[in-house]
C-alpha cells in the first residue's frame, strides 16, 4: 500500500509506503534545498496523525539529489511527530551527513524560554506600570516647567543665550505662515454660529440678536479657543518633530557639552514666537469670525449690513476682546510648554518622533480645553 504526498512546488517529493506489518517508509526525492523550496512537514505529520496502526517509521534518502538544512528541518518536524505519536523512528535510510547533524541536534537540548510566547499581563501590574510612568512622566513636566520659569527669568534679565533670528523665523512661521488656516477656520466658525443661532432666533422674530451672538461669542470664546486649536496642530507637533530630531541626533547632547541651556537656546525662542503672535492671530481670528457670521446674517436672515455692524459694536466691550487676547497668550504659552516637552523626551528613534508630535498635540489640546473651562469659572466668579 503507497500513498503519495502531494505539494504545490515539485522540486521535491515525498512518498509515504507502507511496510508491513507495521511501518512506514517515508521515501524522498528532489532537490531539498531551502533555495529550491522544499515542500514542508505539515501534510506528512497529518498522515501520521490518520495511520493509528503505525509502530515504526524509517526514511529513505537513496533519490535526494541535493540537500542542507531544508531537508534537516522536514526530517525534524516528521520524527518529532512520530515520536509524539509513540512511533519508533529509524534514520538508518538517510546520509551519513544527515544523520550525524541529527544526532548533533538531538544532543543540544532547547534553551528554556526560547521561543516566543504570548503572555497575558495581570490587570494589576498594568495598573502598576501605568501609574509609575504616570508618576514620571509627571515628575518630568514638573521639572521642565521649573527650567522653563527659571530660563524666562533669564530672558527678562537679558541673559537667555539664544540667536535672535531664530525667534523672528519662529514668530513669522507662527504668525504669517499660519494666516491662511487661521482665515479658513474663522470664517467657517462664524459662519456656524450664525446659523445654528438663526434657525433658534428665527422662532421668535430676533434674527438681529445673531450680531450678538456672534460677536460675543467669538470675540469671548470661539476666536482664542479655535486659533489655539490650530495652533496646536499646526505649530505644538512642529516644535515637539523639530526637538525630538535634534534628540535623535544628539544635536541637543551637543548643545549641552557646549555650555549651552536647551531651555534658553531653543525652548525660549519658541515660547517667545507663540506668546507675541497668539494674541494677534486672535484678534484677527475674531474679525473673521465676525465677517463669517455677517454673511449669514445679510444674506439669509434678510438683516442689512449696517444694521449687523452697527448690533456688533453695540453687544462688543473692549473687555470681551481683552479677555480672548489673555486667554490666546495663556494658549501660546501652554502650546509652546507641550510641544517642546514632549520633544525633549523624545526617544532615540525614528518613530519616536511621531510619537512626539502626537503625543504633543493631545496635550495641548487637553490643557487648551482645561485652561478654558478654568477662565470659564473664573470669569463667572468675578462677574466679568
Amino acid at each position: 500500500m503507497t500513498a503519495e504526498v502531494r505539494f504545490e512546488l515539485p522540486k521535491a517529493a515525498v512518498t509515504l509506503e507502507r511496510i508491513k506489518p507495521d511501518g512506514l517508509m517515508v521515501r524522498l526525492a528532489g532537490n531539498w534545498r531551502i533555495s529550491g523550496h522544499p515542500p514542508g512537514a505539515a501534510a506528512v505529520e497529518t498522515q501520521l496523525r490518520g495511520m493509528a496502526d503505525v509502530h515504526r517509521l524509517g526514511y529513505d534518502a537513496a533519490a535526494v539529489t541535493d540537500w542542507d538544512s531544508g531537508l534537516l528541518a522536514f526530517l525534524v518536524r516528521t520524527s518529532t511527530a512520530a515520536t509524539a505519536a509513540k512511533i519508533a523512528v529509524d534514520f538508518g535510510g538517510l546520509p551519513s551527513g544527515v544523520q550525524q547533524l541529527l544526532k548533533l541536534a538531538a544532543a543540544v537540548p532547547e534553551r528554556a524560554g526560547a521561543r516566543r510566547g504570548t503572555t497575558v499581563q495581570p490587570i494589576l501590574d498594568q495598573i502598576g506600570k501605568a501609574t509609575q510612568a504616570l508618576g514620571r512622566q509627571s515628575g518630568e513636566m514638573v521639572a521642565f516647567i521649573g527650567e522653563t520659569v527659571v530660563g524666562f527669568g533669564h530672558l527678562i534679565r537679558g541673559k537667555a543665550r539664544f540667536r535672535m533670528v531664530d525667534a523672528l523665523i519662529l514668530a513669522q512661521e507662527c504668525g504669517a505662515q499660519a494666516l491662511g488656516i487661521v482665515s479658513l477656520i474663522s470664517v467657517l466658525v462664524g459662519l456656524i454660529l450664525a446659523f445654528v443661532g438663526s434657525v433658534q432666533l428665527k422662532q421668535f422674530g430676533a434674527q438681529i440678536f445673531v450680531a450678538n451672538l456672534v460677536g460675543v461669542g467669538t470675540a469671548r470664546e470661539m476666536g482664542a479657543l479655535m486659533t489655539a486649536i490650530i495652533m496646536a496642530g499646526r505649530t505644538g507637533a512642529a516644535f515637539a518633530a523639530q526637538l525630538g530630531t535634534m534628540e535623535v541626533n544628539e544635536e541637543i547632547d551637543a548643545l549641552k557639552t557646549f555650555g549651552f541651556s536647551p531651555i534658553d537656546f531653543l525652548v525660549m525662542p519658541r515660547m517667545m514666537a507663540l506668546i507675541i503672535m497668539m494674541p494677534f492671530l486672535c484678534v484677527y481670528s475674531d474679525l473673521l469670525g465676525i465677517f463669517g457670521g455677517g454673511i449669514v446674517g445679510v444674506t439669509m436672515l434678510d438683516i442689512s449690513l449696517v444694521q449687523y455692524v452697527n448690533q456688533t459694536l453695540g453687544a462688543l466691550t473692549l473687555t470681551d476682546f481683552l479677555i480672548g487676547i489673555v486667554k490666546s497668550a495663556v494658549f501660546g504659552i501652554l502650546i509652546a510648554l507641550s510641544g517642546c516637552l514632549r520633544g525633549m523626551q523624545c526617544g532615540r528613534s525614528a518613530s519616536a518622533v511621531g510619537a512626539a508630535a502626537t503625543s504633543a498635540v493631545v496635550t495641548s489640546i487637553v490643557l487648551i480645553v482645561v485652561a478654558d473651562g478654568l477662565f470659564s469659572v473664573l470669569l463667572d466668579i468675578l462677574g466679568i
